[in-house]
């Protein structure tokens, strides 16, 4: 068991702390409905130092990159990240979706998700001695660096009070290196984040050293912003559809059957797992994803594994929900069956005892 290294700060602000991906860290500072109605309507700020950082380098690394990651990263601008990407096993199963960054032609930065950060690791340098790329360094920075994310349609003024001059400057996607955050240098700020929030060009990522990163989240406090934990966030990426590594899909689930287009092109080829991907697509599959939206006013949570019926056959299961108090409803997503996976169309979710009605949707919920 790892802690995040602003374990302290944490504890002195009233973070009440749990177990995630291996890591102690916040579920919540004491409200978690009121830190994610923050994030949609003003501002607050994350510390997701449990994500892994990786910094590959060489003059081969791009090569190398394009043969292991779902999508094609010729058309990432330095200075740019690339929006997810999908590391497959063999055959074709998701082992996670990273988010990199490219710094220049011979360097690049990755996060990865908490509890894949051995697994993506392990799996990197793995094919990078197969496939013959022994000059690519990859170094794991997780525990010498943090990573702060201020969300919300106030964000914008909150860097800006933070002495970083460039945030509005900033596309989505985009971030700069070596950016000044309250007069000292931050390894990148990005214009990104995973609430949904960064698609209204709202949200902003600080990667930087501990130091750094602790007198960010003491002078954000002083400033009023929000702390905000894991289950605020968690809530926050379902609204947004954003799918949970190891939760909402798993190394047995291709892109096809997850729906994970933004991140898988079925007809890219040559890098691991996508012949055996795309064979899944064109043999057609069995489940695949949905969002489930239930009506306003049934304040229950959909729990993993809870059984999707369509008239009286069960014909699915749920993977992650939520109650949103910013929608005032519950959602999910579930697997079903393809032959029931009908857009618009009613089922019903058996939960604790009890029958929900709910209309399969495709997500974002906002």
């Amino acid at each position: 068991m790892r802690e995040v290294p602003l374990i302290e700060l944490h504890r002195a602000f009233g973070g009440n702390l749990g177990e995630f991906g291996g890591w102690t860290t916040s579920f919540d500072f004491g409200d978690p409905v009121s830190e994610a109605t923050s994030v949609r309507t003003s501002a607050a700020f994350f510390d997701v130092s449990h994500m892994g950082r990786f910094v590959l380098r060489g003059k081969r690394v791009t090569e190398f990159l394009q043969r292991v990651v779902s999508r094609d990263l010729s058309k990432v601008r330095e200075g740019f990240m690339s929006g997810p990407v999908l590391l497959l096993n063999e055959s074709g199963g998701i082992i996670d979706d990273n988010m990199l960054y490219r710094v220049s032609e011979e360097e690049w930065y990755a996060v990865v998700n908490a509890p894949k950060i051995e697994r993506d690791y392990a799996w990197l340098k793995r094919w990078r001695s197969e496939l013959g790329y022994a000059d690519v360094e990859v170094e794991d920075v997780t525990e010498r660096s943090v990573l702060i994310a201020v969300q919300g349609p106030k964000s914008l003024e909150v860097m800006e009070s933070l002495g970083f001059k460039e945030a509005r400057d900033l596309k989505l996607l985009q971030f700069a290196r070596d950016a000044e955050v309250l007069g000292e240098r931050a390894v990148l700020v990005s214009r990104s984040g995973w609430t949904g929030e960064e698609l209204r060009s709202y949200g902003f990522e600080i990667w930087c050293s501990v130091d750094l990163g602790a007198k960010l989240f003491r002078k954000l406090v002083e400033m009023g912003i929000r702390p905000a934990g894991l289950v605020a966030r968690d809530t926050l990426r379902l609204e947004a559809g954003y799918l949970l590594s190891g939760v909402d899909f798993d190394e047995t689930t291709t892109p096809v059957e997850a729906r994970y287009w933004i991140a898988y092109d079925v007809d890219r080829e040559g890098f691991v797992g996508a012949e055996a991907a795309k064979r899944r697509y064109l043999e057609g599959v069995d489940r695949i994803r949905v969002g489930l939206r239930f009506k306003k006013g049934a304040r229950f949570i959909p729990r993993h594994g809870d059984p999707v019926l369509v008239g009286e056959r069960e014909v699915g299961y749920v993977t992650s929900g939520a109650f949103s108090s910013y929608l005032d409803r519950a959602i999910a997503m579930a697997y079903v069956s393809t032959r029931y996976a009908y857009i618009g169309g009613t089922a019903h979710l058996r939960s604790r005892g009890r029958l929900f009605e709910a209309k399969i949707v495709d997500p974002p919920f906002v």
